[in-house]
Parts: C-alpha cells; structure tokens; sequence
C-alpha cells in the first residue's frame, strides 16, 4: 500500500511536469485541406542516433487527390527542421511553423512527396500516456529506445496527416539504419538486413492499412525466439518474441504466453487480423502500447497463474488491440471506447475461458465497484485524444460489453462478438462509430437495444433500484429512472429468476427479501 501511495504521488508530479511542457493532441475537427485528400502510403527512412537521441532522414507520403491541391498540408512538430521537399525530383516550396508543414505542389501528375527533416526526439514524460522517445540503457549497458504515440499522434517522428481517421491503406515501408550490434523492431515482414561496414539498414514492410499511431519501431540488442502459430483461420502465421538479451532465458516463458494469449483472443474475436505479417511483442523501456504486429512490452514477465496456464495482463490487453483498435478502429476519438473497452472486456474473456464463470464474474464485480460513473464512456463529437481518454472507457465501456452478454445470451452474444470483429464495413480500412455499434447490435440481435445501450454509453446515469415489501411473503420491485426494460436476475427464496424490470412494479414472491442482480451483470444503483 505504502509504494501504491508513493507511486501516486510521483505520477500526480509527472503528471504536473508534462503539463509544463509543450503539450501535443491530435484529433478534434479534421483540417478543411486535409479533408482534400487521401494518404495511400508512408515510406519512412530514417538513421537513428542514440548518442544524440536524434532522427534524420526522409519520409515519402504518397496520396490521393480529386483535384490540384494548392497546399498540402501534413503534421509534423517544430522540433524537427525541414531542410528540404522534393516532388518528382524537384525542390518546391514548403513552410513549417507551429506543428503544420504546408507544401505547395507543384504543377505535375505525380502522387508523391519527399520530405527530409531531421532533429533531436521529444522526450516522453510518463510513457505511454504522456508519450515521445525513451530512451534508457540496458542491464548490460546498450541503447534501449521505446517509441509511444497514442495521445500525441505520429507528428512527433514523421510529417503525416494526423487524425485517427486517416490510415494509408497501402500500409507502411519502414527503413531504418542504426549501429551495429543495434536492431530495430517494427511493423510488418522484415523484407531485408542490409551490413553497410559498421551499420545495419533494416527495411520493414506492410501492406495492411495502419493507423498513425500504431507506425513504430524499438531499438536495442535483442534475443529474438521466432515459431510458427496455426490460426484458426488455417494459416502458418509468424510469432516472434523479441526481448532484451539479459532476458533470453524467459524467451520460451513468454512465447508460451503469447501463443495461448493469441489462441484466446481467436476464439472470442476470430482470426488473427495480419497473418501475412507476424504475431509479435518487442521488450519495452516502458509499461506498452498496442502497435500493429509490434505489441509494446514492459511488464517484466510478470505471469500470474490461470486455469492450467499462465496470464500477463498486459500483454494480453495490447494483443487483443490487434482486433479492437487497429483491425476494427474508429475515426472520432469520441468513439475511443471502442477500442480500450472492447479489449478490456477481452481480458476478462481470458479469466472465463481460464479460469471459469466464478473468476469471470469476480473480475467483472471487482471491475464495477471501481467505477465512478463521472464522464461518459462515448465524448463529444470531434473529440481530440486528450478529451476522450479517461478511465471508464475501459472500465465501463467493458462493463457495458459484459451487461450485453447478460441481455443477448451467449447464443447470441459470442456470434454477435466473432461478427463485429469481421465484418468488412468496420475492418481494415473501414472505421466505426458508436451508433453503427449500437446498430450492429440491433441488426444481428434483433432486438431494441438503443436505450440501453445509449444510457449506459453516453450518460452517467444508473437506474435504482427500489423494493418494497407488500404484504407477507410478498414485494414489489422496479428500476427507476428508465423507460425501458431490461432482463435481470432476481434472488429469492425459491432461487434465481430472470424477470423483466423497468419502471413498472413487478411482484414477486419470497420469504426472505429479494436481492436484485446478485451475480452482478448490470450496473444498478441497489
């Protein structure tokens, strides 16, 4: 308790620190000129500097245009200096001032633009909330980079179009040239290792659409331990663990927990999303993030048993971002519930297939008694990282997802699950938002769920519950503060009964008072 209160107190002081300091978004309302064209295509090459904790080097956008574009406006953080933009071949004008560059192309055919920029990283803070670069060393005293961007956005490593709801659906080429023995963890297949004397160029490649903030690359003198994992799907896809080199002999440990973590995830969400990529992690110089193909990894190896097998919280819940966040993705970080939440409820998914409906409704109880139902789980439209994120989008937002599995049944429930995560208007290079979500719900379930769903999503209100005795052996139950009804368990001295309950009194019988939800599958105020 005394080091959860120390800790406290030093992340309320990091917290406050990083608030002093330049303070990125991204997000909000899209740009107007940025709504005039598409990104197919990032190339990034780029040299990477330990000593100077500095970048350099270029990055080639290719996009889409209906018409000439006057300006095309990109992000990219004024830390880094521009030295020059070329358009097939020729230098054409650009400024770059407060986070924008704004290149004016020139008069051709041609769908690409070179960018050269180069500078020294910004620094993270409190990885991964408060994110950038980190840079530490290892036991052995190596460079150790983590790179994590989910709440700053790709603007503070390469010059993109940075709003969630740009994702080049062509995917990324990923070049990076380092020191040797150094090696570098990215997206995708690593194409090639190329020797230059006393460096190494890495080129990594992905042809799946990817968000901004997934695009990641992690440096250090790794052991790598690669398999092969069959996915439900059929396919031989790619696993690979890459740790620090003092951590070799927990190699085959968490390749272990890898692959029951991918099992289990494939059960409940379908088929691995990127089979033509890998399933991988990276060690980490900080606790993680979900980076497509790439999980972040600094949880220490920190196993917990569950079941017959072994759990790690932390791994698991950036593996399942592999479906919830970037397979399924939104485009408003209003909808960002969709991702943490989904994914949380994932984790409590691994608890029942492991450890059973009573570890299951344990973790959904010790869940619920901790949220404080102060914000919406679903913000505002137009929501920017910063005024989305919160901690009920996980909690609530999977509390919610527990509730529909209460009110679908698993019959439905866990098809509805395997569909969501499948179907092609809300995969790859489509994105959802809440109301689809609700509307999926609808169209598969059959039922009206929208209120439900709507209350629990976008208020902070619960119902209350209210009982009365009336008469002996006899009481009267209803939930204020709803307009609808909903299925819930009522204990009695004849046992459990599922009993529709709304604002109307519902009568049932007992010799002992009736106690509302007793397994815990709704959030009521009793």
């Amino acid at each position: 308790m005394i080091k959860r209160i120390v800790l406290a107190f030093l992340l309320i002081g990091t917290f406050q620190f990083s608030h002093a300091q330049k303070n990125w978004d991204w997000g909000g309302p899209i740009d107007p000129l940025q709504k005039q064209f598409e990104v197919l295509h990032y190339k990034l090459d780029l040299a990477i500097n330990p000593d100077e904790r500095s970048i350099e080097g270029s990055a080639t956008v290719t996009f889409e245009a209906e018409e000439k574009l006057e300006i095309l406006r990109l992000n990219l953080i004024d830390e880094y200096k521009v030295t020059q933009v070329l358009m097939n071949g020729d230098a054409v004008e650009f400024t770059h001032s407060n986070d924008i560059l704004d290149i004016r192309p020139i008069d051709c055919t041609c769908n690409s633009v070179e960018i050269f920029y180069s500078g020294v990283t910004p620094i993270a803070i409190n990885p991964p909330w408060n994110g950038g670069f980190t840079w530490e060393k290892d036991g052995f005293g190596n460079h150790w980079m983590g790179l994590s961007s989910q709440g700053e956005g790709a603007k503070i490593f390469m010059p993109a179009l940075d709003h969630p709801s740009s994702e080049p659906r062509e995917g990324v080429d990923l070049y990076f040239t380092v020191d040797h023995p150094y090696f570098v963890a990215a997206n995708g297949t690593l194409v090639e290792t190329e020797k230059m004397g006393d460096k190494v160029r890495y080129h990594w490649s992905t042809s799946y659409p990817i968000n901004n903030y997934n695009i990641n690359f992690t440096l250090g003198v790794f052991h790598s331990l690669k398999d092969v994992f069959i996915s439900s799907s059929g396919a031989e896809v790619p696993i690979e663990v890459i740790i620090l080199k003092e951590n070799e002999a927990k190699a085959a440990a968490i390749m272990e927990v890898l692959k029951v973590s991918t099992a289990t995830h494939e059960k409940y969400f379908g088929a691995y999303p990127w089979p033509n990529d890998k399933v991988a992690i990276v060690e980490t110089p900080y606790l993680g993030m979900e980076h497509q193909t790439i999980n972040a990894y600094g949880n220490n190896y920190q196993f917990v048993p569950m079941g017959n097998t072994q759990y790690d919280w932390l791994l698991h819940h950036e593996l399942g971002h592999e479906w919830f966040g970037n397979k399924v993705s939104v485009g408003d970080w209003a909808d960002m519930w969709l991702h943490e939440g989904i994914t949380a409820y994932g984790d409590w998914l691994f608890y029942y297939e492991h450890g059973g409906m009573e570890s299951y409704l344990e973790k959904a109880k010790e869940v619920g008694m901790g949220i404080p139902h102060d914000k919406p789980v679903v913000g505002k439209i137009n929501s920017t990282e910063e005024e989305a994120y919160h901690s009920e989008i996980y909690t609530k937002g999977a509390f919610v997802m527990h509730s529909l599995r209460w009110v679908l049944g698993d019959d439905v429930f866990f098809p509805f699950l395997l569909a969501l995560a499948s179907d092609e208007r809300f995969t790859y290079q489509n994105q959802i938002d809440t109301d689809e979500f609700i509307s999926f719900v609808q169209e598969f379930s059959g039922q009206d769920l929208a209120d439900f769903l709507n209350l629990y999503l976008r208020t902070t209100k619960l119902p209350q519950v209210k009982i009365s005795a009336k008469g002996k052996n006899s009481y009267q139950i209803k939930l204020d503060g709803i307009k609808f009804e909903i299925p819930v368990e009522v204990q009695t001295s004849e046992g459990i009964q599922r009993i529709m309950l709304g604002n109307k009194k519902v009568k049932v019988s007992s010799t002992s008072a009736p106690v509302v939800d007793p397994n815990g599958w709704l959030m009521l105020k009793q």
